[in-house]
């Protein structure tokens, strides 16, 4: 009779927050994925999942969707700065009024 080695399980900190707990979860699922694939005795729909993983086609999905994200933060930086300037703008229009005499803009 052979005895197989098993890992002993190493149990991390709890998770404090959703998204660590999540993250946890994920790693799980991945552990125990690639335990089945060396073993051979993955399913088939996790064989397809990392199959299409690696697939050319989800590479390029993912490089668009990062390009989006960065192409969003510019948008979301350029609004910003778009009402910076624009505050910038009405206080110099404000400091010209001062300047010639008028206090307010309902004395124009």
């Amino acid at each position: 009779m052979t005895k197989t080695k098993t890992k002993p399980k190493v149990s991390s900190k709890p998770a404090v927050t959703p998204e660590e707990r999540e993250q946890q979860m994920v790693s799980l699922a991945m552990d125990l994925a690639e335990k089945q694939l060396r073993e051979g005795t993955a399913s088939p729909s996790v064989i397809s999942h990392f199959l299409k993983l690696g697939s050319m086609r989800e590479q390029l999905e993912e490089s668009y969707l990062s390009k989006k994200t960065e192409h969003l933060g510019a948008q979301i930086d350029a609004i910003h700065s778009s009402a910076h300037a624009e505050e910038l703008y009405q206080n110099a229009l404000d400091a010209m009024r001062k300047y010639s005499g008028h206090e307010s803009e309902e004395e124009l």
